[in-house]
């Protein structure tokens, strides 16, 4: 491309949305040289940094201290009797918010730093390549890009019948700013959202009702983890776990009022009343201010239809010069997704081409254990397995054969390892246990390169360590190879 035709445009590339995709983008762009924009109309590093995976991480910190402390037979074990356990809710509410207002002046100073110019306001496409932002004063600008991502998000969201009022009925928006501690409170919803906010608030003595449409309390996750995981999240616990129910309608007030119905055949349970409701039932995406019909785009359900290289499709076709990441995208709602979006979007602008590799990507639920996952679930193993005709592996690897987890008193914990048993591929691994959120990344990195366990069963591991789980996993894996 000329000079001259590049500098026909403001900028090389703009980036709707200051989130950790749209963060990541830009960086990645300003860093080779693209004269990048950002704009964003909320707080610089969306929700992850402002009412996400940063707060609630700070909640579950200083909530997993408390637990820690208070749990006396667990000290006993270790001939340690602790003095009983006392704690103040607004400084671990003000640990969170330092370290949000820490985090975001890291991200726009680093933004800065590489060059990139930051817009503030609400920002829409006008067309192809053109981009318009709407200031906080009600002034209008159109800046034309080269290319332009949008990187816009997500909303939680709240299911039609329910009210909230951001105090007694809130999502998780509010909940990270831990403003109060009700005596008993609804969760609606047993995904990693509800298991974070449940392990947070029964730490700090809070009684917790979960609710849960599905058939069984954490459907998302893998069976047998989710199995072992709620006999020590949920039933060793302050919480009364019902699946199969609805929350019909919830009405905010002192105290709120819950109407509970069969979620299969909408006759009526019973009516809650609780102190306060959280509602973690999933995302939306925020896409529809984006003036998408200004280029043809038709969302689905909300999400911005992209291929693996990140490029915005109509009828399955690309759009010239536009991009989407992150959650509205609806791919993988994580931010690390997000941000490994950006970073491939980028490299395809920049005319490296790379996609994206779904399978590679670890998921982690921040409870006390931790659970984590990567690559296939079993179900989706089986029908690949069935459709590419090879025999699915399937090991169990268990903590309480772990040193380091004995040592620690916390051997409660399983491994699950996926592999295609002909050629030792891994294809997916399901973790419940200390520190599964960290092991998971071996694992995850097997995938990325699409390893076999016959040469992953020969590396060593550090004795005496959790991640002897994994090599356990791969040596068994290794052994039953046809």
């Amino acid at each position: 491309m000329s000079d001259a035709s590049a500098a026909s445009f403001d900028f090389d590339l703009i980036v709707i949305g200051a989130g950790y995709g749209g963060f990541d983008a830009a960086k990645h762009a300003a860093d080779h040289g693209l004269r990048t924009a950002i704009v964003e109309s909320r707080d610089m590093g969306g929700t992850c940094v402002n009412r996400g995976c940063v707060p609630s991480k700070a909640l579950l910190a200083a909530s997993g201290r408390v637990r820690e402390l208070a749990d006396a037979e667990h000290l006993r074990g270790f001939g340690i009797h602790a003095a009983p356990v006392r704690f103040e809710r607004q400084k671990i509410a003000d640990h969170a918010n330092q370290l949000v207002a820490t985090i975001r002046t890291n991200l726009t100073k680093t933004l800065e730093r590489a060059g990139a110019t930051i817009l503030r306001g609400k920002g829409r496409l006008e067309g192809s390549q053109r981009v318009a932002v709407r200031e906080a004063s009600g002034i209008e600008r159109v800046y034309s890009a080269r290319d332009v991502i949008i990187a816009t998000g997500s909303d939680p969201f709240v299911p039609p019948g329910i009210e909230t009022d951001g105090r007694t009925v809130f999502t998780s928006d509010e909940a990270i700013s831990l403003q109060w501690l009700p005596r008993w409170i609804a969760i609606i919803g047993s995904g990693y959202i509800g298991l974070e906010f449940a392990d947070v608030y029964t730490a700090l003595g809070c009684e917790v009702t979960m609710i849960e449409a599905l058939d069984r309390v954490m459907p998302t996750f893998d069976p047998d983890i989710a199995k072992i995981a709620a006999r020590n999240l949920i039933d060793g616990r302050d919480i009364d776990a019902r699946s199969g129910v609805l929350a019909k309608s919830v009405t905010p007030g002192s105290p709120v009022r819950i109407e509970l119905v069969e979620m299969a055949s909408r006759e009526p349970v019973e009516i809650l009343e609780v102190d306060a409701v959280l509602v973690a039932t999933g995302r939306v995406p925020v896409s529809k201010d984006l003036n998408l019909a200004s280029v043809g785009v038709t969302t689905n359900r909300g999400f911005i239809p992209v291929d693996e290289a990140m490029r915005v499709l109509v009828d399955g076709n690309p759009v010239p010069h536009l991009w989407a990441v992150g959650d509205v995208t609806g791919k993988m709602m994580l931010a690390h997704t997000a941000a490994a979006q950006g970073g491939v979007a980028v490299d395809n602008i920049l005319g490296h081409q790379r996609l994206i590799d779904y399978r590679s990507i670890p998921a982690a639920t921040f409870t006390h254990p931790e659970i984590s996952s990567v690559g296939l679930s079993e179900a989706d193993a089986k029908e690949l397995a069935a459709a590419d005709g090879f025999e699915l592996g399937l090991v169990r690897s268990y903590f309480k054969a772990n040193s380091k987890a004995l040592a620690e008193l916390e051997s409660d914990g399983l491994m699950k390892l996926l592999f295609n048993r002909s050629s030792g591929e891994v294809l997916g691994a399901h973790i419940y246990g200390l520190h599964a959120a960290d092991l998971i990344q071996e694992i995850a990195n097997a995938v990325a390169r699409r390893q076999s366990v016959r040469e992953l069963a020969h590396e060593v591991h550090t004795h005496p360590t959790l991640s002897e789980v994994v090599e356990v996993a791969y040596k068994q894996a290794a052994a039953t190879l046809v």
